[in-house]
């Protein structure tokens, strides 16, 4: 996550009785648009339950009720649903996971828009990663989006192919702890629809100035460079700059150069 699309501003605030309220806004660099929201989320953990209610700047009221470990052990339900009062709009998706050593499985209804029924499932032996999703149509009676993954995990690598968007979009990736304070990674995409041809790649570091530093690098095949620079100013507050060049086109009208920040108060 690189900090280059605006400007944002979070603050959060958590009361003795489990209560956290939490402001958060951001500046569009291209439209100066400003968007945000307001969140009020009670937990209580001895029962499992979260509830969320959320005001955005937009007009919408977004709700989140939450029930962990429950109706049994491993099993995580919540149910969205967001509300639009000028004109009506509405949505409801009802999530369920369920977790096991070797096991992790998700399903996600859509109720409103198909409806719809997502589920993935991903097992896991001797550190090799085996997953697969797909979504159904219940009014049309088709499957209309399927994605498969196969991976490899260790403590200080992971490898992952994933086929996605009905196979037709090939992605491969690796991540590297190189050190205790150097994180490498890279990414190669290639989509057989796309006109072009061809691969996006993508690589990347992370390294830990200090216990409250680290800075970040990537740069693609499209020659941008993105840097993030991210510190911790004091127990629960946090700072955040990113910046992003074309290097092929440093001067060009239509360069694709962008800045952001981010700074989140927590107390």
């Amino acid at each position: 996550d690189f900090p280059i699309f605006g400007t944002s501003l979070e603050i959060k605030t958590k009361t003795p009785s489990n209560v956290t309220f939490r402001v958060a806004g951001t500046r569009d660099n291209k439209t100066y648009g400003i968007s945000g929201d307001l969140e009020g989320k009670y937990a209580d953990p001895k029962n499992g339950l979260t509830f969320t209610q959320a005001w955005t700047t937009a007009n919408v009221l977004r709700t989140t009720v939450e029930l962990e470990n429950q109706i049994a052990k491993g099993l995580k339900l919540d149910l969205n649903t967001s509300l639009l009062p000028e004109t009506g709009g509405k949505s409801a998706i009802v999530n369920a996971a369920y977790k096991q050593p070797g096991l992790h499985s998700r399903a996600v209804i859509d109720l409103f828009r198909g409806p719809t029924f997502t589920a993935d499932t991903v097992v896991g032996r001797d550190g090799f990663l085996l997953g697969a999703e797909a979504t159904y149509d219940v009014t049309s009676g088709k499957i209309t989006r399927y994605a498969t993954a196969l991976g490899f995990s260790a403590p200080e690598y992971a490898v992952t192919v994933h086929g996605l968007g009905n196979l037709s979009t090939y992605a491969a990736s690796y991540y590297h702890r190189v050190s205790r304070d150097v994180e490498a990674g890279a990414k190669a995409i290639y989509d057989t629809k796309s006109p072009t041809g061809g691969i996006a790649l993508e690589v990347g570091a992370k390294a830990y100035l200090d216990a409250a530093a680290f800075v970040k690098a990537k740069i693609n095949n499209a020659s941008v460079l993105s840097l993030a620079y991210t510190q911790v100013l004091r127990p629960g507050v946090k700072a955040q700059f990113g910046i992003a060049v074309d290097t092929a086109n440093l001067a060009g009208e239509k360069a694709a150069h962008k800045v952001g920040a981010n700074f989140t108060f927590e107390g």
